[in-house]
This record gives C-alpha cells, sequence and structure tokens, in this order.
C-alpha cells in the first residue's frame, strides 16, 4: 500500500498543495517553521481521521480561512485504489469518507491505511505522565484489532458515568452502592479484555523492540518495557471493592485499566531519568521501528511510515543506517522531514534508492525538478 498522489487545501501554513509521490522515499526539506511537519500530518490525517499533534481539529485550518480538506489516492498491490477525504469547516462536524462514502463512524477507518509516525514529541512518551503511554499503547493495538477499540470506548463510556455517579454521591452524602456496583459489572468484561491484549500485544512486541533498539545502539545498552497494572493477579471485582474507600474520597475511580502505565527501563533503570538524549531519542525510534514490524505482520501489509525530523542529535553513521534500513524490502512507502537537505543529498548521493525531494518554505511545496 502506498500514497500516491495528495492534495491539500488550507491546512494550517498550507494554502494549496498538490503532490504525487515516489512508492518507495518522499524527503520534505526546508528550514524550522516552513511548512515540513503540516504536509506530514496531513497525510496521517488520512489513516488516523485526526492530527498527531493537535486535539482540535479547528486549530488546524488556516487562519485566514473557513475550512481545510485533504484528500489522498491510495495504491495497493492488487492495482485497486482508494479515495480518502477529510473536510472540516468551522464550528461544524468534520465529514470523512473513502471513495466518497462518508462515515458514520470514524473508528470504522482506523486500521485501514495503516501508519507509524515517528516525531521529535515522541520523548513525551517518555517523559510525560502515563496517559500518553496508554494512549500509544491502545492506537498501536486498536489500528488491527477493532474488538480492542470497541471496548474502550465501552469501557470509557462507564467511567465517566462511574466518576460522574461518585463525584454527585460525594457532594450529596449518599452512596448509591448498587448504582456503582452496576457500572463495575459493564467495565469488567470490556476490562478483562483490554488487558489480556495489552499482555499479549506486549509479549510479542518486547522482543521486536529490543532487536530493533539494539540495532541502533549497536547493543550497547539493554532495554526493557515493563506492563504495569493493578490487575495483575487480581480480579477486576475485588479490585475494584478493594478501591471503593479510596475512590469515595477521591471522587473518582483510583484503579482499573485506565491506570495502567508503561515502565520504559535501560540497563535496569528509568530510561527517562537514567537516559541521555540521544539514548531516549534512540529507545523510542526503536519502539516505532517495532510498532512497523509488529503490524507489518499482523496487517499482512507494510504501513507508511512517516519521519519528522528525527535526524536530530543522531551521528550521521545511524541515520545512514537507518535510511538504509527502510529502504529494504521489508519496508514500504517513507516520508522524511529534515532542515538539512545537504545531509539528504548527501545519504542519497550513496545509496541507490527511488526517491523524491520536495522543498519547503512559507507552506508552499515544490518537487525537485533535477531528480
Amino acid at each position: 500500500m502506498h500514497l500516491n498522489h495528495l492534495t491539500i487545501s488550507q491546512f494550517k501554513n498550507c494554502i494549496e498543495a498538490t503532490l504525487d509521490f515516489s512508492e518507495n522515499i518522499n524527503c520534505f526539506v526546508g528550514r524550522n517553521g516552513a511548512g515540513k511537519t503540516n504536509i506530514l500530518d496531513a497525510i496521517y490525517y488520512l489513516s488516523f481521521c485526526k492530527s498527531y499533534f493537535n486535539q482540535a481539529d479547528s486549530l488546524n485550518i488556516n487562519h485566514e480561512c473557513d475550512f481545510f480538506a485533504i484528500n489522498g489516492t491510495f495504491g495497493r498491490d492488487d492495482e485497486r485504489t482508494d479515495q480518502v477525504q477529510c473536510i472540516q469547516k468551522r464550528n461544524a462536524a468534520k465529514k470523512f469518507s473513502l471513495n466518497k462514502k462518508e462515515y458514520n463512524r470514524l473508528a470504522d477507518h482506523i486500521g485501514l491505511f495503516p501508519l507509524v509516525m515517528i516525531s521529535p514529541y515522541d520523548r513525551d512518551l517518555i517523559n510525560d505522565g502515563s496517559e500518553l503511554r496508554r494512549k500509544y499503547l491502545d492506537g498501536v493495538i486498536s489500528q488491527f484489532d477493532h474488538g480492542y477499540l470497541d471496548d474502550l470506548l465501552n469501557y470509557n463510556k462507564a467511567l465517566a458515568q462511574r466518576n460522574a455517579l461518585l463525584k454527585q454521591c460525594a457532594e450529596s452524602g449518599f452512596y448509591d452502592r448498587p448504582m456503582i456496583q452496576l457500572y463495575d459489572s459493564m467495565m469488567e468484561q470490556p476490562a478483562q479484555r483490554i488487558y489480556e491484549k495489552r499482555v499479549a500485544f506486549l509479549e510479542a512486541f518486547k522482543p521486536v523492540f529490543q532487536h530493533y533498539y539494539s540495532w541502533i545502539s549497536e547493543g550497547r545498552e539493554k532495554v526493557e518495557i515493563v506492563y504495569e497494572s493493578s490487575m495483575h493477579g487480581t480480579a477486576f471485582a475485588e479490585m475494584m471493592e478493594g478501591a471503593f474507600d479510596r475512590d469515595k474520597a477521591l471522587r473518582y475511580t483510583s484503579a482499573g485499566i485506565h491506570k495502567d502505565d508503561l515502565d520504559l527501563q535501560i540497563d535496569g533503570y528509568p530510561v527517562k531519568k537514567f537516559g541521555s538524549q540521544g539514548q531516549q531519542k534512540s529507545y523510542v525510534v526503536a519502539m516505532k521501528l517495532a510498532q512497523f514490524d509488529y503490524t507489518r505482520q499482523i496487517k499482512r501489509m507494510k504501513p507508511i511510515m512517516l519521519f519528522d525530523d528525527i535526524f536530530d542529535k543522531l551521528d550521521s553513521t545511524r541515520v545512514q543506517k537507518i535510511i538504509e534500513l527502510v529502504g529494504n524490502e521489508s519496508f514500504g512507502q517513507v516520508f522524511i522531514s529534515d532542515t538539512q537537505p545537504e545531509r539528504i543529498e548527501a545519504i542519497f548521493s550513496q545509496i541507490t534508492l527511488d526517491h523524491r525531494i520536495f522543498d519547503v518554505s512559507s507552506g508552499v511545496v515544490k518537487p525537485r525538478m533535477n531528480q
């Protein structure tokens, strides 16, 4: 699967762009703030129905415009093509369609066009709170398991209702225990399935991640991902019963799969505290490469890869190794942004790979004519 053609209108600082891509590697080069990342984010939209960076869709409309539109044409190995479109108007619901048929439920689109993005913001996976790591875990699994996504939606709906009831009970001084237990029962089965699928995923994911980290670091450190969950060895009903007094005091649900976390370790210590900037970057890149590999095996297709300015703080040898890796037959279509055109030119002067280079300046994207 690959993105053949992309049209962007009024998306962030890009007023208009019509682009045709190589099925292998595509590079966007330009200064910081030129709009390279915005092009990658538009591609991300076509896969996930949302921005990688902004939670509110309206923030992605160009300041002087009333809407944005993104259109993509995807090709498949069997020569079929798919048309994907996203339109967002101010103060209106987002419209997302596949082959001109609008979705009633955006969740039905997730996983049809698998994609992995690597960005400088990914270091937040290491340095921010547990919510971001859970979102990452859920996002990866949801790409190939719609049942998992449905369980998440059902669990979170019941969780929100339980939290609202706890707050209401605290304000009134009367705790409706049967109603709270009803919400517990609504959460129990989805929670159990989510927990089991997270355990199974991480068991298969970790060896792939460790392989890629060892390759990037040349075996200098050992890394580990430890799944932390209050459901380890504890039945859901027992866990909720044990946490009830704490929930009353806090006025929200303090135990459950919505509190799970990933302990990211390097040589047995938290990478957040003991990893250098280069080690943290290598850690996240290895996670994303493992995500690509795992998704490719499950979906039996090669996800599109987006590399947003990842070469900063990596030496030239590691940069070239990554390019060589994603250029081999195991990987599919790749999009790269970089601030240093000379670095991209030097890489492709030594590696024979089909590629296209696009210059980006103030939101204007132009293909290099001499390629």
